[in-house]
């Protein structure tokens, strides 16, 4: 497993100068922010904290589940899931051999938020997070490793880095959009 991280690790960086990997975080970013923010409103996670998952999970918008899914959170089928699915190679294993996952599949981005939102206020494992507040990004970065999110055992480091790096917090600070636009239509 460790050898196939690594080889991703190297081929991705082959792939992408830093200063690609910039360009595409931070058009990602700017394409996505306000469905972090809406879903920030609507949920109480932090937008932060949904634009780092997103931009790990997702690639900057340019994995395969990203692009044949519209899935950018990389959230699996579960057993309850009723919607849309799609096959891919992750971290499951049937006898030894490395086997397709089952993850969920949306119709637009839109709806990969949106889910993303609804499963973790629907998870059980994952309620703790939603006492912690809004601008507490570290926590939540933390809570979600200790929670399970992710397999990797550096995921809460590698979400604070993205969000560090890419000063996303200040969306933790931005106006509700659907605020902004009641005052302008009441103008």
């Amino acid at each position: 497993m460790k050898i196939l991280n690594i080889n991703f690790i190297i081929v991705l960086l082959g792939l992408f100068s830093n200063g690609d990997i910039d360009i595409a975080a931070n058009n990602y970013i700017e394409e996505h922010k306000e469905l972090a923010v809406i879903e920030m409103y609507r949920s109480g996670i932090p937008a932060s904290i949904t634009m780092a998952q997103a931009l790990h999970e997702s690639n900057f918008g340019k994995s395969d589940l990203a692009t044949k899914a519209n899935n950018h959170f990389g959230i699996k089928c579960k057993s309850y899931w009723k919607g849309i699915t799609y096959r891919h190679k992750d971290d499951d294993y049937e006898n030894g051999e490395l086997i397709k996952s089952c993850f969920r599949s949306y119709v637009n981005v839109f709806d990969s938020y949106i889910d993303h939102s609804n499963f973790l206020k629907g998870t059980s494992h994952y309620q703790q997070l939603f006492s912690l507040g809004e601008k507490d990004y570290k926590s939540w970065a933390i809570g979600l490793q200790k929670s399970g999110y992710a397999t990797d055992p550096n995921y809460s480091e590698k979400l604070i880095r993205y969000i560090e790096k890419y000063d996303l917090d200040r969306l933790d600070y931005e106006d509700d959009p659907f605020k902004v636009l009641t005052k302008k239509l009441e103008r």
